[in-house]
């Protein structure tokens, strides 16, 4: 495959010789210049070519700990799925054992890609698509090993480069354990994410700050990461160990969403309080203080007897024109629809059911992923 640990000047030929028509030597002049390559990702509001999910059909894994039904989830992705559909193409990865239940609820405009796979949190095991002014679109397949080898990861570990291979676009390997719920960007610069994910022994030991904002810089175009601790102390019980997407989102540069709970005395609380302090003493790339604009949680969705139940509005998605929201069936919904309406004018907010997803401690956002359009607008 095009993915490498590190490129030496052919491996790099191999890649934009084929798709770019590069020389050998403008290729090496390429790699010499990597610190500062020219790549980055697009902040999700840039306008997209399409959304890539992943059709849950792992029964067992389902339904061995979430107390769900996994016809209940796929209900749920198959909601996902066709609200973002009403906006932009949808790819929907489907491992060849599920393919009749995901035509049977996903509406004919939804493309269906057949593809072995371990679960279905495209977000994190799916490319982070990136971009370059001369060598267009690409993607960074991210050393997944299914959040510290919480699960079986043998066919998801490749997912990133089989993805891109489908659209014959060129793929980076880098050395990071790492998963695309773990980041947020601006497209400026910025990227944030959390101590609890990327320092954790069960991702990257030995691996230092400065070497992983340095993969950061080569491959995203990030000048400044901002670390929050995350859940350094597991006390949610996420399976993420604190992705930054629950924690917070870029509604533009400059401003961002943050998970609050209006339940003080919960164990949670100062799991918020704390990254919300991060969030408040930082500057993003410009230098900028953030604007910090609070979405509360919806606790009143929270089963009490679920393992993990993901109550985040934060873990909203953009899509060209639209906000595709978590929603519980609850009066919540409404108060989060209401901030997410002020903070993006020009886009329609959809509430979507998620309770049953909620149960496998994910949210719209952990099962999406963006690929922008090229050249990126917006």
């Amino acid at each position: 495959g095009l993915a490498k640990r590190s490129m030496d000047p052919h491996s790099v030929y191999a890649v934009f010789g084929e798709h770019k028509g590069l020389t050998q030597k403008g290729v090496v002049m390429l790699q010499n210049e990597m610190p500062h390559s020219g790549w980055r990702m697009p902040a999700e509001w840039a306008r997209h070519a399409a959304t890539w999910m992943v059709w849950p059909h792992n029964q067992a894994l389902w339904e061995s700990g979430w107390r769900v039904t996994l016809a209940q989830v796929q209900a749920d992705f198959a909601r996902v799925a066709n609200a973002i559909a009403r906006f932009e193409p949808v790819k929907l990865v489907v491992d060849p054992s599920a393919l009749d239940t995901a035509k049977a609820l996903c509406g004919p405009n939804i493309e269906l890609i057949a593809l072995a796979v371990n679960d279905s949190w495209c977000r994190d095991s799916g490319p982070s698509f990136i971009g370059h002014p001369q060598l267009g679109l690409a993607g960074v397949s991210w050393r997944f090993n299914a959040w510290g080898g919480k699960s079986a990861y043998d066919l998801d570990e490749s997912l990133a480069r089989r993805t891109l291979n489908h659209l014959g676009l060129p793929c980076f390997g880098t050395p990071l354990s790492n998963e695309g719920g773990a980041i947020h960007v601006d497209g400026e610069g910025t990227l944030i994410t959390t101590e609890s994910v990327l320092l954790n022994p069960n991702r990257n030991p030995g691996m230092s700050k400065a070497e992983m904002e340095a993969i950061f810089a080569r491959w995203l175009g990030v000048t400044k990461t901002i670390w929050l601790p995350g859940d350094p102390q597991h006390v949610t019980g996420d399976v993420t160990d604190g992705h930054v997407d629950g924690v917070c989102a870029f509604a533009r540069p400059g401003v961002l969403l943050v998970d609050a709970t209006h339940d003080q005395g919960s164990v949670y609380a100062e799991v918020a309080r704390e990254n919300r302090r991060a969030l408040e003493l930082a500057t993003d790339a410009k230098g900028r203080r953030f604007e910090l604009i609070e979405l509360f949680e919806a606790s009143e969705a929270v089963d009490a007897d679920a393992e993990v139940f993901c109550a985040s509005y934060t873990n909203f998605y953009i899509a060209n024109g639209a906000i595709i929201m978590p929603a519980y069936g609850i009066a919540a919904d409404q108060v989060a629809a209401d901030v997410l309406a002020q903070v993006f004018p020009d886009r329609v907010v959809v509430p979507v059911r998620i309770n049953h997803l909620a149960h496998g401690g994910g949210g719209v956002h952990c099962i999406t992923q963006q690929q922008p359009a090229w050249p990126v607008r917006g």
